[in-house]
C-alpha cells in the first residue's frame, strides 16, 4: 500500500502535465476577454447620455470581463499565462492597470497566500482575516466588534471593494522591495492619468457609471471568489508542525461548480483545489487537469446554492474541525463567562 508521501508524489505528478502554457490560446483569452471588455466601456460612454440606467447594466456586464481580465493577471503572476516571463511581466502590469492591481506586489503576497494557506500560524497575508473559536474567546470586547464589523456580508462584498482599490492596492507593506515599490508607483501613475483624462473628457457622471461601476461590481465578485473558495464548512487548517501543503490545497480549496457562462467568465477559477495544488497550471487547463486526475475528484464541490450558506461562517473551531457562526459559539460564551456575544 503507498505512503501517503508516495500518493502526494503520484498526485502531483498526475497533474504535472497540465502546467504548461499555450501561447496561441493565451492570446485568444486576451482577444476574446479584453476586446469585448473595451467595446462594453465604449457603448457605455457613447450611451450615457441617451440612458444611464443602460450604461449601469453595460458596466455590470463589464465587470464579468474585468473579472476575467483579473484571471489573466492571476496567471501573470504566477508566470503560467505566457512561456516567456517578460510576457508575463508586460501583460500582467497592462491587466493590473485595467483592474487596478499593482503586479509585483500581489505576485508577492500571493505567493505567500499559496505558501501558508489553510496554516493557521501562518495568516495574515494574502488571505481574509479569520479567527478561531479560541481567538474570539479571549479576545477583548473590542476586538470582537471590530472582527464583527469585517465579516458582516455589507462591510466584506460591500465596503471591501473601495478599500481595496483606494487603499490596499495603492500602497506596499514596509517590508516591500525597490523593484515592488517602483510598479507599485508606476501602476498608481498610470492609473491617475487615465483616469484624470477620462473624467477631463467625458466627466466624473459617466466616468462613475462606468469605470466605477464596473470596479465596484467585480471587486466584489472577486472577493466572493476568494472567500468561498477556501470559507465552506469542513474546509482543513491545521497548525504549523501538521500542515500539508497537498491537503490544504485538496482539502482547504474548494471546487466552485458554476454555470458554464460563469465558469467561463470566472476563468475557470472555480478550480481552486487544481489551482493550489499546482500554480502553474493556466486556468484554460484547469478543468481538464481536474477531470481526468480521479484523486481531485474528492474536493469538496460547492454550488451556487450551496455557497451562500458559507455566508454564516465566521469562525473556525480547531476541536471540531470545521468553520461556525457566531451564533454556533454563543452557548459555548455563556458557558465560560465570557461577554456574551
Amino acid at each position: 500500500m503507498a505512503t501517503d508521501k508516495e500518493k502526494t508524489k503520484k498526485l502531483r505528478q498526475d497533474v504535472a502535465p497540465f502546467a504548461k502554457s499555450d501561447t496561441g490560446k493565451s492570446v485568444f483569452q486576451m482577444i476574446n476577454t479584453m476586446v469585448p471588455l473595451f467595446a462594453l466601456w465604449i457603448a457605455g460612454y457613447m450611451l450615457v447620455d441617451y440612458s444611464p440606467w443602460l450604461t449601469a447594466g453595460l458596466s455590470v456586464i463589464s465587470a464579468g470581463f474585468v473579472v476575467r481580465t483579473f484571471i489573466i493577471f492571476h496567471d501573470c503572476t504566477h508566470g503560467s499565462f505566457f512561456k516567456s516571463k517578460k510576457a508575463n511581466d508586460w501583460v500582467g502590469l497592462f491587466t493590473g492597470v485595467l483592474t487596478s492591481f499593482p503586479y509585483e506586489k500581489w505576485k508577492r503576497e500571493h505567493t505567500i497566500h499559496h505558501a501558508t494557506s489553510s496554516n493557521l500560524d501562518k495568516r495574515g497575508i494574502g488571505d481574509i482575516d479569520m479567527m478561531t473559536v479560541e481567538e474570539y474567546l479571549e479576545a477583548s470586547k473590542g476586538q470582537r466588534l471590530w472582527y464583527r464589523f469585517y465579516r458582516n456580508p455589507f462591510v466584506m462584498f460591500g465596503l471591501g471593494p473601495l478599500l481595496m482599490v483606494f487603499v490596499l492596492n495603492r500602497g506596499n507593506r514596509k517590508d516591500a522591495k525597490r523593484k515592488e515599490r517602483v510598479n507599485t508607483y508606476v501602476t498608481n501613475a498610470i492609473l491617475a492619468v487615465v483616469c484624470a483624462t477620462l473624467l477631463y473628457f467625458l466627466g466624473w457622471q459617466a466616468f462613475l457609471l462606468v469605470q466605477g461601476v464596473t470596479l465596484f461590481v467585480a471587486g466584489s465578485l472577486g472577493i466572493w471568489l476568494f472567500y468561498i473558495q477556501h470559507t465552506y464548512e469542513d474546509s482543513y487548517f491545521e497548525h504549523d508542525a501538521e500542515w500539508d501543503y497537498v491537503k490544504a490545497a485538496v482539502e482547504g480549496s474548494s471546487y466552485y461548480k458554476l454555470p458554464k457562462l460563469l465558469q467561463w467568465a470566472t476563468g475557470n477559477i472555480g478550480f481552486h483545489h487544481v489551482h493550489h495544488l499546482a500554480p502553474r497550471v493556466p486556468n484554460y487547463n484547469l478543468e481538464k487537469a481536474h477531470e481526468e486526475t480521479p484523486p481531485l475528484h474528492t474536493a469538496t464541490t460547492i454550488t451556487l446554492r450551496t455557497s451562500l450558506e458559507s455566508l454564516r461562517y465566521k469562525l473556525y473551531d480547531e476541536e471540531l474541525r470545521k468553520f461556525v457562526s457566531f451564533k454556533d459559539v454563543k452557548e459555548t460564551i455563556k458557558r465560560k463567562g465570557s461577554i456574551a456575544a
